[in-house]
């Protein structure tokens, strides 16, 4: 495609990105209407199918997994699998229920629908800019009676905040996941685990360091987004969750060290098993080429066979219409929690379509019982911080338009969380979940400060589809 056909692609397509309104407070009554019948310029409408070869052709991915044998010489040196049982039974940090959340914590709440559950993370979690909260499953999906094994478990990705000054280089792009007990609600407790990838066939590991906007734990695997991480193209980082590992010396480095395995102060460590690439080349937002970024994640336990379902990435202040589709699992027993490959280890999109709701930070898939169509609904973040962000549900080749949650005041649509990121729908509770990112300013000398806000929540997708009837 030439620059000035993608140019054009994209003026033809552009939408306004600023949502009407400022943010509300949580007193505020909500009346609701169909978006479908609103006026104004922010409606999205709904989803363009892409059905050229050459569409989906950009979306293509090859898998690359990491051999056995190297995987079982880091797993017998650092002395067999913990499992998720054993890294959730020396949980050390607790989360608060949503009545010891702080206010400005309990503000970034979604204005309608109200969360059902809502937790907030411990002291230091809560205000550290030095990471950031960006994606969450859960053990729903990785079976459907929600549980692994007997445990009820969420997990959520963090990413170093490279934004910030002062910052050791060797901390640059680290990737840990929260393990929670989830198992009574009203008392979560969690413990980090770093991810790292197995280096000189398994006598060694270093450091995944890449963004993880998104994530999914299906079966035994858990896969999250990869910006051009271990390899220059790879898209999706993959780890099995029967290899969770202990290290047993306590320093900053990564890897192996004089008497064993260090793992940034951390004590357990989950090596990457494999990865997805695109065939297309390296993603870059901007780039002509039209290979996508991933942004976040999820899984469609209604779609045949299950699938796991994808968003582009772009700045909520661009105007870029975003792309949606997804990957169907394998149902080979030997590739348990993996994608659907062809013997030459290609992955095709399934589904995809284009959306003109600009600045997503989350998609879910859902086809209710007896639908012809999935609803698709997707997390749209404000530019400014602060803000209250829209959670749109589309469908394809919906002339009326999408629909969302519309709040009073100032009847903008800005109804969802503040600076939500990735969304997970756990279909054993029927819940929503998704969490929020709080949003870094400067000191005006270009240091950030913490701003408070960071709250994992769920919500009953029934009443996301109430409110918006």
């Amino acid at each position: 495609m030439s620059r000035g056909r993608h140019r054009r692609r994209r003026r033809g397509r552009a939408l306004r990105a600023g949502l009407a309104g400022t943010a509300l407070a949580l007193t505020a009554a909500a009346t609701l209407i169909s978006t479908s019948q609103a006026t104004g310029g922010d409606n999205p409408g709904g989803l363009k199918p892409l059905t050229s070869a050459s569409e989906i052709g950009k979306l293509q991915l090859r898998e690359n997994l990491v051999g056995k044998a190297t995987l079982d010489t880091l797993t017998s040196d650092m002395g067999g699998n913990v499992g998720v049982r054993g890294v959730l039974q020396s949980a050390n940090h607790t989360m608060r229920n949503k009545a010891a959340c702080d206010d400005t914590e309990r503000a970034a709440l979604p204005v309608e629908p109200a969360a059902s559950r809502a937790y907030c993370w411990d002291s230091g979690d809560a205000t550290t800019q030095k990471w950031l909260p960006q994606s969450v499953t859960t053990s729903a999906d990785a079976d459907t009676d929600g549980l692994w094994g007997e445990d009820r478990v969420i997990l959520s990705g963090w990413t170093h905040n490279d934004r910030k000054t002062g910052e050791p280089a060797k901390d640059k792009g680290l990737a840990r996941v929260a393990f929670i007990d989830a198992n009574d609600p009203d008392n979560l407790k969690y413990r980090w685990v770093l991810l790292v990838a197995p280096l000189a066939g398994g006598k060694d590991f270093g450091a995944v360091r890449s963004p993880i906007g998104g994530m999914v734990w299906y079966q035994d695997k858990l896969i999250v987004t990869a910006k051009n991480g271990a390899g220059r193209n790879s898209a999706l980082h993959v780890f099995d969750l029967h290899r969770i590992l202990q290290a047993n010396v306590k320093s900053h480095a990564v890897g192996k060290v004089s008497g064993g395995y260090s793992a940034h102060g951390y004590q357990y460590v989950l090596p990457a098993v494999g990865s997805y690439s695109l065939t297309g080349g390296r993603c870059t937002a901007s780039d002509d080429n039209g290979v996508p970024c991933f942004g976040s994640l999820s899984l469609d336990r209604t779609s045949t066979p299950n699938s796991l379902v994808a968003n582009e990435w772009f700045s909520s202040a661009g105007s870029e219409p975003a792309r949606v589709w997804r990957y169907h699992f394998s149902t080979a027993l030997s590739r348990t929690g993996l994608l659907s490959a062809n013997p030459h280890g290609i992955v095709n999109a399934d589904e995809a379509y284009e959306t003109k709701a600009v600045g997503l930070q989350g998609v879910i898939s859902h086809k209710p019982s007896g639908a012809d169509k999935a609803d698709w609904y997707l997390g749209q973040s404000p530019g400014g911080r602060g803000k209250h962000g829209t959670l749109w549900r589309q469908t394809a080749d919906d002339e009326t338009g999408a629909d969302a949650a519309r709040c009073t005041a100032d009847q903008s649509y800005a109804c969802w969380g503040q600076h939500t990121e990735s969304l997970s729908y756990a279909q054993a509770t029927g819940e929503l979940w998704t969490l929020t990112e709080s949003a870094a300013s400067t000191d005006g000398e270009g240091e950030p400060e913490a701003i408070p806000g960071r709250v994992l929540y769920a919500v009953p997708l029934s009443a996301v589809n109430n409110s918006m009837n």
